[in-house]
């Protein structure tokens, strides 16, 4: 017995679908994310940021200009994760708690398991310096450019 497997692109438009209804039926008007939240967040994003990395090296090779503009996408799509990463540590506790913001600038991490996502961002960060420039990463918005 053989099963068919859904289509490359199947997969991608469930999980879309799936963000989609969460976006509609599970985030209460009013209320802010929770940690758990940015959390689940952060960890979609940086496998996005995955995808979107695998993808540009398939795709520059073979049509130079779209894998530019992946590249491009891919270094924004970083700086959304550490956006992410950064609310996160800015969000509330589960018991109430903020972080001083003496924490905030030190950036220090506040332990397991709240450490997964600064593991997550460490391993992005240590990817993203091997794919691209300092240059490209000070650029006024990537793209601006030209290789």
């Amino acid at each position: 017995m053989t099963h068919d497997l859904p289509d490359r692109c199947d997969l991608l438009r469930f999980a879309s679908a799936a963000i989609d209804i969460h976006h509609h039926t599970r985030l209460a008007d009013g209320e802010a994310v929770s940690r758990n939240e940015l959390d689940d967040l952060h960890a979609h994003t940086v496998a996005l940021f995955g995808l979107l990395d695998t993808a540009t090296a398939r795709t520059r090779p073979h049509a130079p200009a779209a894998g530019d503009h992946l590249h491009n996408a891919r270094i924004r799509l970083w700086q959304v994760c550490e956006h992410l990463h950064d609310a996160y540590h800015a969000a509330p506790r589960a018991d109430g708690r903020r972080p001083t913001r003496e924490a905030c600038a030190l950036r220090l991490p506040d332990g397991a398991p709240d450490l997964t996502i600064c593991q997550r961002r460490a391993v992005t960060a240590a990817r993203l310096r091997q794919i691209t420039t300092p240059a490209d990463l000070h650029a006024p918005a990537p793209g601006l450019l030209r290789r």
